[in-house]
């Protein structure tokens, strides 16, 4: 009987190191290092249908790039928006910046900024729409211009849609606006006079809802001026989407005050124009935004992902500077 017991005894210990073994392996880390894109993807947005994100970007030598993911961590390119017979021509010459993403009933909207550097009369949001994220993708054509509408610099479109209505903010240095959008999303409603929410500090505005609070996020400096950009990540919050924004000690937006999420630090500088927020399966949220790499700058503005934590009704940054490595999100 004695080699029953030494068998059994094997066969124990066997299954206990299995059991020890897979154990590791669920608990097992994963990391994911900074720059996610080591090549240029400003103005960053993104949007979740499924088990797949989808991202755009200010354009390069592309019509609006267009990348899929499932973990946020490894992105493909899977084409455009537009082509070059189907891109928008309401400013001649105009390049098409800081695309904003979303679903609208059965449809992908997205809005654009068209503008060229100096245009800051000419330049204005423009909306096309598809019957998948990956497109193709249609244009509509121009919703407003700066001209027409009575603000400066007129980009950097930002939907949000709250009580059952759909609302468009946007704005760069000279204030930060918001206009009501039909239903569709596709035009702007007939009479509507752009109402101001942030002071001249400010340009890519990005709204979250969290809690009984609106959070306002944007970016101050210079974008694009490589190791010299002083592109900043800020952010205030409001009951009200409309306002007062306000920082920690209740000073107004309007006013330019605010508090800072994410600065440069001695890797990565111009740390702005962020994306919306994901969640991941454990209900840690994450953020894209762009920045330069500080020994390789032509590069260009390069995609960076970071996690946020909320801390006292307050979204932080570990440390307030980029991640060069860290745990990655779960999915």
């Amino acid at each position: 009987m004695k080699w029953i017991h030494v068998m059994l005894g094997a066969l124990l210990v066997g299954m206990t190191a299995c059991r020890h073994n897979e154990s590791l392996e669920s608990t097992k880390v994963t990391y994911y290092t900074n720059p996610v894109v080591p090549y240029s993807l400003p103005d960053p947005t993104i949007l979740q249908e499924g088990d797949q994100f989808y991202l755009m970007a200010t354009e390069d030598i592309h019509n609006v790039p267009i990348l899929r993911s499932s973990d946020l961590i490894h992105w493909t390119e899977i084409g455009t928006a537009f082509t070059d017979a189907t891109r928008p021509t309401f400013e001649p010459g105009g390049g098409i910046w800081a695309p904003d993403i979303n679903k609208i009933g059965k449809k992908y909207v997205m809005y654009y900024s068209m503008s060229k550097w100096g245009g800051e009369w000419t330049c204005g949001i423009g909306v096309a729409s598809a019957d998948k994220p990956e497109g193709p993708y249609t244009d509509h054509g121009m919703l407003f211009r700066s001209n027409g509408i009575g603000v400066q610099n007129c980009i950097d479109p930002c939907f949000v849609h709250s009580e059952n209505k759909n609302f468009l903010f946007f704005g760069s240095f000279h204030g930060i606006y918001f206009v009501e959008l039909s239903k569709d999303g596709l035009s702007v409603l007939s009479g509507e006079t752009p109402l101001q929410v942030a002071g001249n500090a400010y340009e890519g505005t990005y709204i979250h809802k969290r809690g009984n609070y609106y959070y306002l996020f944007a970016s101050i400096g210079t974008c694009c001026e490589g190791t010299k950009s002083t592109y900043t990540t800020v952010v205030a919050r409001s009951e009200n989407l409309f306002g007062p924004y306000v920082d920690k000690h209740g000073n107004r937006m309007m006013d330019n005050n605010h508090e800072v999420l994410i600065h440069k630090n001695n890797m990565f500088v111009g740390t702005g124009h962020n994306s919306e927020i994901v969640t991941d399966k454990k209900g840690n949220d994450w953020f894209f935004y762009h920045a330069y790499e500080a020994n390789n700058a032509k590069k260009g503005r390069v995609l960076m992902m970071d996690r946020i934590i909320w801390e006292d009704g307050w979204p932080k940054v570990e440390g307030s500077v980029p991640a060069l490595q860290a745990i990655a999100p779960s999915f």
